[in-house]
């Protein structure tokens, strides 16, 4: 029935597939596979910025996954949200590990904020749009989890489309902080930053930072071999990254 409904809707408002363009299909079979990828992997940008946090991507930023994550986040195709969500829930999986949330709380999905500027712009705010697909599909596989926007721009930015890996490091320094009483809200679970596209690293390292600003340090992380919980840096997790990020001889 649901299939006959997504027919009718193709003939009275035509879509296509945000990676090809196939006609009246949001995303074709082929562009989904190549959206979840190999499976996710730790990436590292080059150069990797000081204070980057353990990354985990879904797929390279190339071909159809560009295409899908640009029609999402500049052309306003809001139903990707769904199938971006669960290539980002499955990065988010890998970077959590092994953390276990029975009696040490529920992974908490914070996302790199967007400008006003560019939420206005867009009509919607892509990065959250997708990190609470993520956490849903999280929450259907078994795991408690949910979406904390903790993070605000403390100043205005440049875009950062013009600017190269320096310009943009010093474009962000400083440039976010915790929201009042953002502390109480990550304090229980496992701290995961995500965000759709990783680049330089630039807004992983800033947003990362922002967190470990808070006085004291509130970030819960778990070292299961040593049995012991203490406070880490958190981990990152994005939908996609640039090819070279993923080289096996750096990995």
């Amino acid at each position: 029935m649901r299939g006959w409904w997504r027919e009718i809707a193709g003939l009275v408002l035509p879509v296509a597939c945000g990676g090809c363009g196939r006609p009246r299909t949001e995303l074709c079979p082929s562009c989904r596979a190549e959206l979840e990828g190999p499976g996710p992997r730790r990436v590292r940008p080059r150069p990797e910025p000081a204070g980057l946090p353990a990354v985990h991507a879904a797929a390279p930023y190339a071909d159809a996954v560009r295409s899908v994550l640009l029609a999402h986040k500049e052309r306003g195709a809001l139903p990707l949200a769904g199938p971006l969500g669960s290539a980002l829930a499955g990065a988010v999986e890998a970077a959590a590990g092994r953390w276990d949330d029975r009696g040490r709380g529920p992974l908490l999905l914070v996302p790199v904020p967007s400008s006003r500027r560019s939420v206005r712009a867009r009509g919607h705010d892509p990065t959250r749009r997708i990190a609470l697909a993520a956490a849903g599909r999280l929450r259907r596989r078994g795991w408690a989890a949910r979406v904390v926007p903790v993070l605000r721009q403390r100043r205005s930015v440049a875009d950062q489309a013009e600017l190269d890996a320096r310009g943009r490091f010093a474009n962000l320094a400083g440039a976010l902080e915790v929201v009042a009483g953002g502390e109480r809200l990550v304090e229980s679970g496992r701290v995961v930053l995500v965000d759709d596209l990783m680049t330089t690293g630039a807004s992983l390292a800033e947003a990362a930072r922002a967190l470990r600003a808070v006085d004291p340090p509130f970030i819960p992380a778990w070292n299961g071999e040593l049995g012991e919980s203490r406070f880490l840096r958190p981990v990152a997790a994005v939908i996609a990254c640039s090819p070279s990020s993923f080289d096996l001889k750096r990995n």
